[in-house]
């Protein structure tokens, strides 16, 4: 085994990966239904209302110390607010498949953020790593598919997602400091939740009532809230606590790597060579960012 490699910590990461990866296919879904900042609003009520009654049930229900009340309402600026509104308008003007290539290029501008923020150092086999595992990316989804032409939108607003992200992880490093990854999600989500409404009750909730609710459509709800807005982001706080900002969101490549295949396993989207093969790079690369480098 690799020296210095934590099962746990790598457990939480990959959890959390999985569950972004599969939110893609859902957000899709209900995209043929609902406006985004309705989908955002729901599921940010629900992982709130989700946490809440965990941290009450378990007994380990923290309060927020008034001078850490400005870094948690930053945090939940940045994301959730932000960064759901940049994927969820990028995944309404554009494909699923430019919106997970864009959401992959977290890992290459992190490891910059974080010498910037905390001076965090990584090694040259770690940044090899890193654009071996975006290379994997663009193998597996840049092919005669992937087109710009008409989605400029999409991709600004995603990009600003991305952005969002890399500002978020400064955030959470300092609150993980403090703080349980429950607690902070919980007050992050519920804080989001706050800042959605408004927007929600203005332009989306008219056409909330037109829409019939079928079992479908109430899943794809509850594993947005449950699993990618809740333990997603648990297990991603677990994870940059551990091994900072630049090799968690590493991370990030493997997104694209679930999305692919479960668009292939829900909506029959066709895994071929040249996906099989990009996401083989993707995992070497993973390899080679989480390994240490020989004494």
């Amino acid at each position: 085994m690799v020296k210095g490699f934590k099962v746990p910590v790598h457990f939480y990461a990959l959890a959390a990966m999985l569950f972004w990866g599969m939110s893609f296919v859902w957000t899709s879904r209900l995209l043929i239904y609902f406006q985004p900042v309705t989908i955002i609003f729901i599921r940010l009520l629900i992982s709130s209302t989700f946490l809440f009654l965990l941290m009450i049930v378990s007994g380990r229900f923290e309060r927020i110390r008034l001078k850490d009340t400005w870094l948690i309402l930053g945090s939940a600026v940045f994301n959730p607010f932000l960064y759901f509104l940049g994927e969820n308008f990028g995944l309404k003007f554009t494909s699923a498949t430019i919106a997970s290539v864009i959401i992959a290029t977290i890992p290459v501008f992190s490891p910059l953020v974080a010498w910037l923020t905390f001076r965090e150092k990584i090694s040259r086999l770690n940044i090899f790593g890193i654009f071996i595992s975006f290379s994997g990316v663009a193998i597996m989804l840049v092919s005669r598919k992937f087109s710009l032409s008409g989605e400029g939108k999409g991709v600004l607003f995603l990009f600003g997602a991305v952005l969002s992200s890399l500002v978020f992880s400064v955030f959470l490093k300092k609150l993980t400091q403090r703080y349980s990854p429950v607690t902070l999600v919980a007050w992050q989500n519920v804080i989001g939740a706050c800042l959605f409404l408004p927007l929600f009750l203005v332009f989306e909730r008219a056409r909330l009532n037109t829409v019939r609710l079928d079992p479908g459509i109430i899943s794809s709800f509850l594993f947005l809230s449950i699993l990618a807005s809740s333990l997603a982001f648990v297990f991603f706080a677990k994870t940059i606590k551990e091994i900072g900002i630049s090799k968690a969101n590493i991370y990030s490549n493997l997104i694209p790597v679930f999305t692919a295949f479960f668009s292939w396993l829900l909506i029959a989207e066709p895994f071929t060579v040249q996906k099989v093969s990009g996401i083989l790079v993707v995992i070497g690369g993973v390899y080679l960012s989480e390994r240490n480098k020989p004494r």
